[in-house]
């Protein structure tokens, strides 16, 4: 992939760059990039997804970890395309989260917006700041720390 693609990402590119795979891919698109810095991606919430099965029968609501998990992804693709080298061939890891707020139900037909910004990053460790958004409406929002190995 080459430094021009990087400025937006289709599903294709994404799982190039993440191991992930259905059902657990929480990300469909990445709408921008700034390496080292920032990114914003997309995932379109649709009634199809396995978890609404059970999280709730007659009132679906995505669970919260899954829109963390959403914000971890991003943040490693951001991760990815900073750092090619350094994490070529490595998978990444939560290494912790801190000040998680969930602030509204995400349910089918939402489309999530995710956006992360780099607050640290420190060899192989990395501190993002995550926030997601249907419309304008702050969801959730946490600070995430990964690593890679």
């Amino acid at each position: 992939m080459s430094e021009q693609d990087w400025q937006s990402l289709d599903i294709k590119q994404i799982l190039e760059l993440l191991p992930h795979r259905y059902p657990f891919i929480m990300v469909d698109r990445i709408l921008s990039v700034e390496p080292g810095v920032s990114i914003r991606g997309l995932k379109n919430v649709s009634i199809n997804e396995n978890f609404f099965q059970g999280h709730f029968p007659g009132e679906p609501v995505m669970p919260g970890v899954l829109m963390l998990e959403g914000m971890a992804q991003v943040g490693a693709i951001l991760a990815y395309l900073t750092d090619r080298e350094q994490t070529a061939d490595k998978l990444v890891y939560f290494a912790g989260l801190d000040a998680v707020k969930f602030r509204r139900k995400v349910t089918p037909g939402d489309q999530l917006i995710y956006d992360l910004t780099v607050k640290k990053q420190k060899s192989r460790f990395w501190v993002m700041e995550g926030r997601a958004y249907v419309a304008e409406a702050l969801a959730a929002e946490a600070q995430l720390m990964a690593t890679f190995g």
